[in-house]
């Protein structure tokens, strides 16, 4: 689901359907030699525990940088836990210099204090803390670094149905905190607002949630979303060669590769127009059986995570997945085989102003190039989705994810320093 209007306008039933957890020490022992542990703004006091949250007892800048063993970021490869909070940040210098300034700086306390945040006590106590820093397009603009953007990072066009708010769009800078523990995710996240503050405002909060039912018979590795549907299926595998190919980055500028391109959508769900259809209809909306998760193309002994087959036809000449079915249209081979790497939360935000329920999905995909696999998968389902109807994307933005910074140094420090 990528793609939200009032809760009360929703379409009738013949309208639509006609039409890691931590790293093991051995990991962290292989990192340990990228920080020092002293803070990286010299004589800024970002050491010991000067700044940790009340929340997170003993939580101060350690001497590690929580990554995979290929030099990414966390919070990509793991399985995501239970607890996200996302927040994006503009930053306040208005002149291009400062700015530039500004940004180094911000770039510089996050790396010591994602160091310190993953290698503290409470992370080892197993609350599965991941923290991933991201740069928007705006940053570089606002840096004088705009003819340093790179191509990917192009804004995402505008699709039709969007209804996004701007202030809850964009972004000069992201910062995503998962965690096991909601105190653990609301601490570091309040930690790294803290290290911005003096150079970067706070321009919108996400809080999102995974389902835990540890008596759920459904598959493991997969998880209901709001809408009861199961979701996680069909998804890339971390370790792969295709995952790899999908998601990494390879290529110019220098400063990215081995990063990624991280999509936000926040995509309202209309639950009273979804309600309006029986079970029949609305597992016709997806392609798969909402029980388990069955594609309708699968035949007897099938799994939910038996790939859905476009080409399969009913007795009576019809496809089995509808043409406008969710799974059909963001199918691989619907999308000239384009693919991503979902990794989104459920959100619920309560009423909105005029009382309807705002949740949903909180939607997030890495790829190496959005351009070629997110944007077109996207248009698709904005043309010719099913969903569509049960749904209204509110918020949209796009960060650059670097790769782990270079011995001693701070996240994109090429981008900063070079030229």
């Amino acid at each position: 689901m990528t793609g939200q209007t009032s809760e009360s306008r929703g379409p009738h039933r013949r309208g639509v359907l006609g039409s890691a957890g931590l790293l093991g020490a051995a990991r962290l022992a292989s990192i340990a030699r990228l920080f020092g542990g002293a803070g990286l703004l010299g004589g800024t006091g970002l050491v010991g525990g000067a700044l940790a949250p009340s929340g997170l007892p003993g939580l101060g800048v350690g001497t590690a940088l929580a990554a995979d063993d290929a030099g990414h970021q966390p919070g990509i490869t793991e399985t995501p836990p239970d607890w996200l909070v996302f927040t994006a940040y503009d930053l306040t210098a208005a002149d291009p210099s400062a700015a530039r300034s500004s940004l180094e700086a911000v770039l510089r306390a996050w790396t010591s204090g994602v160091a310190g945040l993953t290698t503290a006590p409470a992370a080892g106590g197993g609350v599965g803390l991941t923290v991933t820093v991201g740069l928007g397009a705006s940053a570089l603009r606002r840096a004088g670094l705009g003819d340093r953007i790179p191509g990917e990072l192009a804004d995402i066009p505008a699709m039709p149905g969007d209804q996004l708010d701007p202030a809850r769009s964009g972004g000069d800078l992201g910062v995503q905190v998962c965690s096991t523990d909601p105190t653990a995710a609301l601490s570091a996240a309040a930690r790294m607002g803290t290290l911005a503050a003096p150079f970067a405002a706070t321009r919108w909060v996400q809080r999102g949630f995974q389902p835990t039912n540890p008596g759920s018979t459904d598959p493991p590795g997969a998880h209901r979303n709001l809408m009861g549907q199961l979701d996680g299926l069909a998804n890339l595998q971390p370790g792969t060669p295709q995952f790899d190919r999908a998601v990494w980055a390879s290529g110019e500028p220098a400063w990215m590769r081995g990063g990624s391109y991280l999509v936000l959508r926040r995509i309202r769900m209309l639950f009273d127009a979804w309600g309006r259809l029986d079970e029949s209809d609305q597992t016709a909306v997806i392609g798969r059986r909402q029980s388990d998760g069955v594609p309708l193309s699968a035949g007897p002994g099938a799994t939910a995570f038996t790939l859905p087959d476009i080409n399969v036809r009913r007795p009576d000449g019809q496809f089995a997945i509808a043409a406008n079915a969710h799974v059909r249209v963001t199918s691989p081979p619907a999308n000239g085989g384009a693919v991503i790497f979902r990794r989104g939360y459920s959100y619920d935000d309560g009423p909105d102003s005029s009382g309807a329920r705002d949740a949903g999905l909180f939607f997030a995909s890495y790829q190496a190039d959005p351009r070629t696999s997110y944007v077109p998968i996207q248009q698709r389902m904005s043309a010719s989705d099913a969903l569509n109807a049960f749904i209204r994307t509110t918020s949209s933005a796009l960060f650059a994810i670097p790769p782990l910074p270079s011995p001693g140094g701070y996240f994109a420090q090429a981008l900063i320093e070079n030229g």
